[in-house]
Parts: structure tokens; sequence; C-alpha cells
């Protein structure tokens, strides 16, 4: 039953497959693929659906700190909640890279809604760190 509820649809970004005609994509793969568009579209930028997406976007100009970090988190598990119902969200870990102070990395634990499949997704995502902060996060972990 729960492959029949994924469904299978286009890969994005959009492609042809050996065939020459247009790649498709199921399971699990077509899952990820919606998270990741879900993620990587900012509000307002779909004009015949201005909703749609995730309000990340917005931070990209806030300090790579907990907050930022915690805001993150609320976002993407309420984009996810509205528009990939195939999924349960389990966690949403935001992790901020040592090496690169305009970096997080957003951890997704999820499952596929009617299975007991934890999966995991890493979304990277970037802001633009204020002129003069270091490079590397004190006491980051």
């Amino acid at each position: 039953m729960a492959e029949e509820f994924i469904g299978s649809g286009w890969a994005f970004p959009l492609r042809t497959d050996a065939t020459g005609a247009i790649a498709l994509v199921s399971r699990g793969r077509e899952i990820e693929e919606a998270i990741r568009l879900i993620l990587g579209t900012a509000y307002g930028e779909r004009p015949m659906r201005p909703e749609f997406g995730c309000g990340v976007h917005d931070l990209i100009f806030a300090p790579a700190d907990a907050t930022t970090a915690g805001q993150i988190g609320y976002e993407v598990r309420r984009s996810l909640a509205r528009w990939e119902p195939r999924i349960d969200v389990l966690d949403v870990i935001v992790h901020l890279d040592h090496a690169d102070a305009g970096t997080l990395f957003i951890d997704i634990t999820y499952a596929i809604r009617g299975t007991n499949d934890p999966r995991n997704l890493v979304f990277p995502f970037y802001v633009l760190p204020a002129e003069g902060e270091p490079a590397l996060i004190e006491g980051a972990p």
C-alpha cells in the first residue's frame, strides 16, 4: 500500500532518460526530490502558488548561530508538514559547519507514512556572514 501512496513523478531538476523521454523517479527517490524542492523554493517564488516553499530563505542574512538554527528547524518542520503529506518528520537538527561560518547543514530524519523505515536527508543552507565575522564559530560542537 505504501508504494501506491508514494507514486512517481518527474525527476527534479527536469531531465531526460537514456531513451530521450522525461526522466521519472519513484518510491523513496521521489520523496527525497520533493523534500529538496520544498526546501529550495522561497515563498512567493511561484506566481500561481506563492505560499508554496519554505521560509528558510528569509534567513539568508541572519547570523550563523543557535537562534538561526532554531528558526531554520522550525521553518523546515512547518513546510514539510504542510507540503509533504507522505512523510512523518521525526527530527530536524541544524549543524553549524566548523570550517565555514556561512554554512549550516539541515539534517532531516523522516519516515514514509505506512512504513517503519526511517530515512535521512541532509540539506545544505548558506547564510551570508557579516563583514568581519570570524571564519570559525567559537564553541560550536
